[in-house]
């Protein structure tokens, strides 16, 4: 299906085939040089007769002349023919005549050295009749290259029709080509390899792709000899547009124009096919989503929600469920990404080993999801393996929180569909309430609950009372750090987080006994008051949790 005859590699005719037209038959044309270079391909046709024709030329052309204007002294003709070579012609007719009965060994010896087909005519021909006939033939074989493609594109949209996908698209185009062909992302990761069902070349793709990886920077500077790179559009402005790249491989034949118009038709269909994909798993994504946040809002129902959510593929067995909530700011980018973090997630969670109900809340910048558990006492080896799982899915899909922090996430407390249904929600608002906190792998959500108090205080209209109460608590300690040193807040901090264990406090911070003694009463001193009265660690304890949600 890839053989094209006589028809030249670029889309235009060969040499060979030229002299095989009436036209040029009829001149009698006899190869004098270059007679191993028939092959070469003509791309046009020009009649001229000027010194300095090679600088009106641009490589490809087969160039007809009486010889007029090759110079009688013989430095002109070496010259000239040298001129042409450099030029890159196809090749050079000379019809003999007045100016020549017989080329000079001159020309003849210099267009040899040169690797320059050079044929002269014995019988005069019409010059544009030569033309024209070249021209239509030329015309013909793009119009035959075209056909082959469009040819291929057919078969490709009827496969789609079919309910095929990328893998047939891709075999259909290794096939036609008779070498591999690969669907890689943007940044160079294999998404989809097809090899030929017979020949040479059928070979398994991904041995050829594997035996690539080495020489992946290179081909970024610059593609493998006679390969093929195409890119698929994604639908937006400019580079980031590019959604895939196909690359077609010449491992055993070579890749022809007639390939590259194939693969560009090809990316086409790809390009749809993937936006179509993309679209699917994201309003799929989105489906979850919202019957996870509608169980987590009451309007569905727990004894409702066993059959909905078998209907979404969801099918936990009698164990306990576990939600699960991971949050980012909303729309970090743009929304496709969901689709991509659904899909990279859900391939991260395959290897934890539990049945999962995943969906995205893109305007929330929220993921939630349930986990389906044998029995409450995996819940925190189950968590270890999920947080990994979503914090990996994140990254794989370039969505993080603003200023490149990863996700927050969230884990609540297991039981049955009516708990999952206040779990859900606790653990959304929790995970919003825990933006802000040192990072860790997840939150266990029973352990945030004066975080998420101070949260609700802060954002339902208690803001005024709520930096009341801190600059009370702790203002003096704020103004103190402001323009002092040491800063004592930090110190305070870690004082409280240890239950007021002086040793283990000086061990954290690094200092002796006595510097951490000084800086306590330096600090009851400011604050005015008694660190060792529970009432007073209370109230430091909450103000200092607090101090973020006021800043």
């Amino acid at each position: 299906m890839n053989g094209h005859g006589d028809q030249g590699d670029h889309g235009g005719i060969t040499v060979q085939r030229a002299l095989e037209l009436p036209g040029l038959r009829g001149g009698l044309p006899e190869v004098v040089a270059g007679a191993d270079r028939l092959q070469r391909t003509v791309r046009w046709v020009h009649a001229g007769e000027v010194p300095n024709i090679a600088s009106l030329l641009k490589g490809g052309e087969l160039l007809l002349t009486t010889g007029l204007g090759l110079g009688t002294r013989p430095a002109e003709q070496r010259a000239f023919v040298r001129q042409l070579a450099e030029r890159g012609i196809a090749a050079l007719v000379v019809e003999l005549g007045p100016r020549f009965s017989r080329l000079p060994a001159t020309i003849v010896d210099t267009a040899r050295a040169a690797g320059l087909p050079l044929v002269q005519l014995h019988r005069e021909v019409p010059f544009v009749s030569v033309t024209e006939e070249v021209h239509t033939e030329i015309v013909n074989g793009h119009y035959a290259l075209l056909r082959q493609a469009e040819e291929v594109h057919r078969r490709c949209t009827e496969a789609l029709l079919g309910g095929g996908g990328v893998p047939q698209v891709l075999g259909i185009l290794a096939d036609f080509a008779a070498n591999p062909v690969f669907l890689e992302t943007a940044d160079g990761r294999l998404l989809y390899a097809a090899g030929t069902e017979s020949g040479p070349s059928c070979a398994d793709p991904l041995q050829v792709w594997e035996g690539l990886r080495g020489r992946r920077a290179a081909r970024e500077a610059e593609p493998p000899a006679g390969a093929v790179l195409v890119d698929v559009p994604g639908g937006g402005p400019g580079a980031a547009s590019v959604r895939a790249r196909l690359v077609l491989l010449s491992v055993s034949g070579v890749l022809l124009p007639v390939h590259r118009m194939a693969a560009e038709r090809a990316a086409g269909i790809l390009a749809v096919v993937l936006m179509q994909a993309r679209q699917e798993e994201e309003l799929a994504a989105r489906g979850r989503g919202d019957f996870l946040t509608d169980l987590a809002e009451g309007r569905i129902t727990a004894e409702d929600a066993p059959a909905q959510a078998r209907v979404l593929g969801f099918k936990p067995g009698d164990g306990p469920l576990l939600p699960v909530v991971m949050r980012m700011a909303p729309e970090p980018s743009p929304s496709g990404n969901w689709a991509l973090l659904a899909r990279a997630v859900l391939e991260e969670l395959s290897a934890v080993g539990v049945p999962v109900l995943l969906g995205v809340r893109p305007v929330e910048g929220r993921v939630p999801l349930l986990l389906g558990l044998r029995t409450e006492s995996e819940r925190t080896a189950v968590a270890d393996r999920v947080a990994a799982a979503l914090r990996a899915g994140a990254a794989r899909a370039g969505l993080e929180r603003g200023g490149g922090h990863p996700p927050v996430v969230v884990v609540g407390v297991p039981g049955g569909w009516a708990a999952a249904s206040a779990g859900l929600r606790h653990a959304a608002e929790t995970a919003t309430a825990a933006q802000g906190l040192p990072d860790r792998a997840w939150y266990d959500a029973r352990r945030l609950d004066i975080d998420l108090l101070l949260w609700r205080l802060r954002h339902h209209g208690g803001e005024a009372a709520l930096a009341a109460f801190v600059d009370r608590a702790i203002g003096p300690l704020r103004d103190h750090d402001r323009t002092s040193r040491p800063p004592l807040l930090p110190t305070l901090e870690t004082y409280l987080s240890h239950a007021g264990r002086k040793a283990e406090t000086a061990r954290e911070l690094h200092l002796n006994r006595q510097t951490l003694y000084n800086r306590l009463a330096r600090i009851a001193d400011l604050l005015g008051t008694d660190l060792d009265d529970p009432q007073t660690v209370l109230a430091l304890s909450l103000a200092l949790r607090a101090r973020r949600h006021t800043l």
